[in-house]
């Protein structure tokens, strides 16, 4: 059996879409096994990410899955996303991409395996803030 091609494809227009000034999203299906996101953010099933290098953290689309840390809400939260839940990786400026359309089947063989690393989660979700104040930040002219 051969190599799903979809990793590849996903890091392929994820430097396309770097190189040529866009934000790169991608959109996942969250109820895979595996996947690890901030679940008040899902709609329908589906979670769409901005997986720019300005809005996240230590990306490492070369492993399976693969992980990143973003902040959602202020909070600070670590991603992890199996390749074949990744719907579909696109430019948000202009939608180029490359949409999968549905998820890949999960090998039984790896979803028996942990993965031999995991990323710390935060067992408590993020909570709103406790009594809105002003914004810290300011315009300096």
């Amino acid at each position: 059996m051969s190599r799903s091609r979809r990793p590849y494809l996903i890091r392929a227009i994820h430097e396309w879409a770097c190189e040529n000034g866009h934000t790169p999203h991608m959109l996942v299906s969250a109820d895979y096994p595996g996947v690890i996101v901030p679940m008040q953010y899902v709609q329908d099933g589906r979670i769409t990410l901005n997986v720019s290098p300005v809005a996240v953290q230590s990306l490492d689309l070369q492993s399976e899955p693969m992980w990143f840390s973003a902040r959602f809400g202020g909070k600070p939260f670590d991603v992890q996303i199996p390749s074949g839940a990744v719907l579909g990786i696109f430019a948000r400026e202009n939608g180029e991409g490359v949409i999968f359309g549905e998820t890949e089947p999960v090998d039984p063989n790896k979803a028996a395996a942990a993965p031999a690393s995991t990323p710390p989660v935060d067992p408590d979700p993020p909570k709103p803030p406790t009594k809105p104040g002003r914004s810290h930040l300011r315009v300096i002219k």
